[in-house]
């Protein structure tokens, strides 16, 4: 019996890892959250400016996070990916609770939150047709609470279902042996389906290794903030891993969450990650792993032998 190919699940179909390309490992098209009122990112328009300028610096593919209930707009995704050339993966997932009614998470207890990503993996986000190819969930500061496991586990269910890689926000960088003991430990999800988003936030270089060495992807995704150990440290911290023989577990992204931030409106936006982010890591670690980084990582981390 001949096996399925390992595949990357776009919203304008399945395709061979190889040809995401240059890739943002994380972030988001659209999105939007009470956690940031004015902030959104709904407008089609500036989405399709903002994916165009990121081609225009060489992108080739973005890795959507956005999760359920968040303004993912995933009916708007296939039309921007066709006008702009970018490739768009689309998430299922359910981010922390502060960003969903109290509503909104008893219908998903009810539904069955499983179920929901199940059938956003294999038939569709809503009416719009387009299939996640990915699971999206997050931890708390330094721990995981009730929410983060009762998605978690969900997540590890909708996975075994069907080989979906399982991304991780850790809040500020933290908590990424508790999730990889929860996921990989308890539930017994492959640590190479595993993707931990936002190490970049906690310079802990300890904490890198033992996740790297249990066979994770390590995300580093997120231009600085003003209280996030991030831009400047992130060269020494990718520099240690490689040098431990980790560089084929590393990621990079923009986690472009605002409107503020995109480069259509004045701030970094997905272009920094290729502009100011790469060439400021060749230089810590050399052209052919940061390439490597971009793109065959990215393919293997996302690519998917899909059940």
């Amino acid at each position: 019996m001949v096996s399925a190919p390992f595949t990357v699940r776009t919203v304008l179909g399945d395709i061979a890892p190889e040809e995401l390309g240059t890739c943002d490992a994380h972030d988001h098209v659209f999105i939007s959250s009470p956690q940031l009122p004015g902030q959104e990112l709904d407008s089609a328009d500036a989405a399709a400016r903002e994916l165009a300028a990121f081609g225009a610096a060489g992108g080739r593919s973005v890795i959507q996070w956005t999760p359920y209930g968040m303004g993912r707009h995933a009916g708007l995704l296939p039309d921007l990916a066709r006008a702009t050339g970018v490739r768009i993966v689309a998430a299922t997932g359910l981010h922390q609770a502060a960003h969903y009614t109290q509503d909104t998470l008893d219908e998903l207890r009810g539904e069955g939150l499983a179920d929901v990503f199940l059938r956003e993996l294999t038939e569709g986000i809503g009416e719009s047709g387009v299939r996640a190819g990915l699971i999206k969930v997050a931890g708390g500061f330094h721990g995981l609470d009730a929410h983060a496991r009762w998605t978690m586990r969900s997540a590890a269910e909708a996975h075994h279902a069907t080989g979906a890689p399982i991304t991780v926000h850790l809040e500020l960088g933290t908590g990424a042996l508790d999730v990889l003991d929860l996921l990989c430990g308890e539930l017994d999800v492959p640590p190479h389906r595993v993707i931990l988003g936002h190490l970049n936030r906690s310079p802990d270089l300890l904490t890198h290794h033992q996740a790297a060495a249990s066979g994770a992807y390590l995300a580093f995704d997120g231009p600085s903030r003003a209280h996030h150990a991030t831009d400047w440290r992130m060269p020494d911290a990718i520099k240690a891993l490689a040098d431990a023989g980790f560089g084929d577990r590393l990621l990079l992204g923009g986690d472009t969450t605002t409107a503020g931030a995109r480069s259509v409106n004045g701030g970094p936006g997905m272009p920094h990650l290729l502009r100011r982010v790469r060439p400021r890591l060749e230089l810590a670690v050399g052209e052919d792993l940061v390439e490597r980084t971009l793109t065959v990582n990215a393919g293997r981390a996302f690519g998917v032998r899909w059940a």
